[in-house]
C-alpha cells in the first residue's frame, strides 16, 4: 500500500499538470538571476558566494541531507536548528517536506514512486517534478509517514510551515545593505544557481559518471556535480551507504560537507559520525568515526 501511494503521488504519468504557484516563483527567480548579470558588483558577488556556501553546504548538504534525513551524525538541538535555518535559505521547501521527499527517493530510487528518476526523462528528473504534478507540501499524511521524527518536533513543524521567512528576511537585509545589486546577486542569482546544483544531483548523478557500487538504482559518482554541491555528487557512494556522513570515500573525492562536519566534531559540536571506509573497491558499513 505504501509503495502504491508513493507511486501515485509522484511520476510523470500521474502528473496533474503545471503547479502554477511554484512555476511562477521559479520563473521570477530565473528572471532575477538573469537581471543580476546587468548589475555587476564585486561586493554583491562575494556575499552571494558566501550565502551559496551557507545555504547549500551547511543547510542542504550537512543539515537537511546528512543530519535530518539520514542521521549520519549527532549534534545539539541548537546546531540542528541552525543548520535547518541555513537550509531554508535554499528555497527547497521546509525540512519535513525535503526529508520526506528524499526518503521516498531512497526507498524507490529509479523505480515506480521515485519523485525524480531520469527514467521519466531528464527534464523531469531535473526540474519537471518540481513544476508539475501533485505537491507533497500539503499532504500531511505522507509527510508524517515518511518523516515521523520531524513531524513530532514542533520546531521543525513551524520551520516547515514558515520556510520562506528566512529567505524574505535575508533579501530585505541585502536590499538595505547594498541595494538592488545585492538583492539580485545574493537572493535571485544565488538561489537559482543553488537550485540547479541540487537538481543536478537528482538528474546528472543518475545519468553520467562512474559506479563504484552495484546498487539497485542508477546512481553515479559525478565529480563536477560534487564540486557544485560541496560533495553531494558522490551519489553512488551515498546510495550504497546512505547513513554515512562521508560521501567522498577516496582521497581524491573532495567532500567539503564532510570536512565541515569533521571541523564541528573537533569543536565538540558533533559526535557519533557514521562513515563508510573504502577497502580497495569495497567499503565497510557506516560506523561511528573515532
Amino acid at each position: 500500500m505504501e509503495r502504491f501511494d508513493a507511486a501515485r503521488i509522484y511520476g510523470r504519468r500521474f502528473s496533474n499538470g503545471i503547479n502554477w504557484g511554484t512555476s511562477i516563483a521559479m520563473a521570477a527567480y530565473h528572471v532575477g538571476a538573469a537581471a543580476a548579470l546587468f548589475f555587476w558588483d564585486s561586493g554583491a558577488f562575494l556575499v552571494a558566494a558566501l550565502l551559496y556556501y551557507v545555504s547549500l553546504s551547511w543547510g542542504i548538504g550537512m543539515g537537511y541531507h546528512r543530519l535530518l534525513t539520514h542521521r549520519g551524525y549527532k549534534t545539539p538541538r541548537w546546531v540542528e536548528y541552525f543548520l535547518t535555518l541555513c537550509g531554508m535559505l535554499a528555497l527547497e521547501g521546509g525540512p519535513i517536506f525535503w526529508v520526506s521527499t528524499h526518503r521516498i527517493h531512497h526507498q524507490h530510487s529509479d523505480h515506480d514512486g521515485d519523485p525524480h528518476t531520469p527514467h521519466e526523462g531528464t527534464y523531469w528528473a531535473h526540474v519537471g517534478w518540481v513544476l508539475s504534478g501533485r505537491s507533497l507540501h500539503h499532504d500531511a499524511d505522507m509527510l508524517s509517514r515518511y518523516a515521523p521524527d520531524l513531524a513530532r518536533n514542533p520546531v521543525h513543524v513551524a520551520f516547515t510551515r514558515w520556510h520562506w521567512i528566512p529567505q524574505v528576511v535575508v533579501g530585505l537585509l541585502l536590499l538595505g545593505l547594498g541595494g538592488v545589486p545585492y538583492l539580485l546577486w545574493g537572493t535571485f542569482f544565488r538561489t537559482t544557481f543553488g537550485l540547479h546544483a541540487t537538481w543536478l544531483v537528482n538528474s546528472a548523478s543518475h545519468l553520467w559518471g562512474s559506479r563504484r557500487f552495484q546498487t539497485r538504482d542508477d546512481s553515479r559518482n559525478n565529480w563536477w556535480v560534487a564540486l557544485l554541491s560541496w560533495g553531494e555528487g558522490w551519489h553512488n557512494n551515498h546510495h550504497a551507504h546512505p547513513v554515512s556522513a562521508r560521501h567522498g570515500l577516496a582521497w581524491y573525492e573532495l567532500d567539503m560537507n564532510y570536512l565541515a562536519i569533521r571541523v564541528l566534531a573537533m569543536l565538540g559540536l558533533v559526535w557519533d559520525v557514521k562513515v563508510a571506509r573504502l577497502d580497495g573497491d569495497r567499503a565497510d558499513e557506516a560506523r561511528a568515526a573515532a
